[in-house]
C-alpha cells in the first residue's frame, strides 16, 4: 500500500553548516568536511529553519514499502557525516596469533605491512582509504587504530586489513589467527550538556 508521503527529520547542531544542492550534501564541522552523492535514491532533502534550530525534512512521496525503508537509510547516513565531522570514528584492531607472532609495519600513517602471519613469508600491504589514519596503539601490545571522519572509508579500511589476513586450508575453528575488529568508538566525546 502507498502512503502518500512519509517523512523524517534530523536536527542539526549548532555548530554544523549543511549545504543540499540536487540530492548532494555537503556536511562541515569542526573536524572537517563531507560530502555525500544521495541521487541514486528518490527522496526530497531540504534543510528547515525553526525556532529550535535548523533541520533536514527528508520526504518521500508516494513510495512503496522499499522506497520508504530507504528514508530511515539516507537518515542514518546523514546522521553518520554530523557524527563524523563532530566527533570522528576510531576503530581499534587486535591482532590475534597462538605461535607466530604477527608483525605490523605501519608507514607514514596511510598503510600497514603485515608479515609473519601464520609463518608465511609473503608480505601483505593494505593502503588505507582517503581520510584515513592508521597507528598502533599507545597503550595495548598489538593493536592497532584507526581513525577518520568518513565512516564508510575507516570500516571499509578495517574490513580491509581483516580480510588480507583470512586462514586458507586450514580448520578456522582451530587456526583463529588474524587482526579482527575489537572496538568501534569516537575519536572525541561531546561535552554533556
Amino acid at each position: 500500500m502507498k502512503n502518500i508521503s512519509e517523512t523524517e527529520d534530523i536536527k542539526i547542531p549548532s555548530n554544523v553548516k549543511v549545504n543540499i544542492k540536487g540530492r548532494i550534501i555537503e556536511v562541515e564541522g569542526p573536524r572537517g568536511k563531507l560530502q555525500r552523492d544521495l541521487q541514486h535514491v528518490n527522496v526530497d532533502l531540504k534543510v528547515l529553519k525553526t525556532k529550535k534550530g535548523d533541520i533536514i525534512h527528508i520526504v518521500v512521496w508516494h513510495g512503496n514499502r522499499r522506497q520508504v525503508a530507504c528514508l530511515r537509510t539516507i537518515k542514518s547516513s546523514i546522521l553518520n557525516l554530523i557524527k563524523g565531522v563532530t566527533q570522528g570514528f576510531l576503530y581499534k584492531m587486535r591482532l590475534v596469533y597462538a605461535h607466530f607472532p604477527i608483525n605490523c609495519i605501519i608507514s607514514d600513517g596511510k598503510s600497514v605491512e603485515i608479515r609473519n602471519f601464520l609463518g608465511e613469508k609473503i608480505v601483505r600491504r593494505v593502503n588505507m582509504l582517503e581520510g584515513v589514519t592508521i597507528s598502533e596503539s599507545t597503550g595495548q601490545k598489538d593493536e592497532l587504530t584507526l581513525q577518520g571522519n568518513d565512516i564508510n572509508n575507516v570500516s571499509q579500511s578495517a574490513a580491509s586489513i581483516k580480510n588480507s589476513c583470512l586462514v586458507r586450508n586450514k580448520d578456522i575453528r582451530k587456526f583463529l589467527d588474524g587482526i579482527y575488529v575489537s572496538e568501534k568508538t569516537v575519536v572525541e566525546e561531546l561535552p554533556d550538556a
